[in-house]
């Protein structure tokens, strides 16, 4: 019988100046970046919590603490490498990421983040689904103060 396993992942980081904006391993020109620890990429970090939620074992906050000064600046796709490697002998199904965010518009730069996605698990751009949608003008994304993402992610062994 084969091991199938599903974890979900969810992060949100404030929009600050001066600091880079970075969605799925993608720097896009911005004037306003995300605030965070590591370069703060809330996609990468959703999809890191859902991996490790799907693996039992934990989220990103345990593996790479924020006050941990190893992880200041970190590029996120690091990050998403080891959190890959820690899945042991668990294969990774696919990865499905919806970034939440006003602007900008994310559509030029999905199949850029698809590709750095897949690169960095090790799997098939066809196994990697990212998507973009706005929160209607409503809430702190819609006011442009921040950026949200979830991320689903199917991992599978079998016994």
């Amino acid at each position: 019988m084969v091991d199938v396993r599903v974890g979900v992942g969810y992060d949100v980081h404030r929009l600050v100046r001066g600091r880079r904006l970075v969605l799925c391993g993608v720097e896009l020109e911005s004037d306003v970046g995300l605030e965070g620890h590591s370069d703060a990429d809330v996609a990468l970090h959703a999809l890191c919590d859902a991996l490790l939620g799907a693996a039992a074992r934990g989220d990103i906050g345990h593996h790479f603490p924020p006050g941990d000064e190893r992880w200041r600046d970190a590029d996120s796709l690091d990050l998403l490498r080891r959190v890959g490697e820690q899945l042991g002998d668990y294969a990774i199904g696919n990865v499905d990421v919806t970034v939440i965010a006003e602007r900008p518009r994310l559509a030029p730069h999905v199949e850029a983040m698809r590709t750095r996605l897949a690169d960095a698990l090790g799997i098939g751009v066809g196994r990697v689904s990212v998507k973009a949608t706005t929160n209607e003008g409503l809430g702190f994304i819609g006011r442009g103060e921040g950026i949200a993402a979830l991320a689903v992610a199917t991992i599978s062994r079998t016994p």
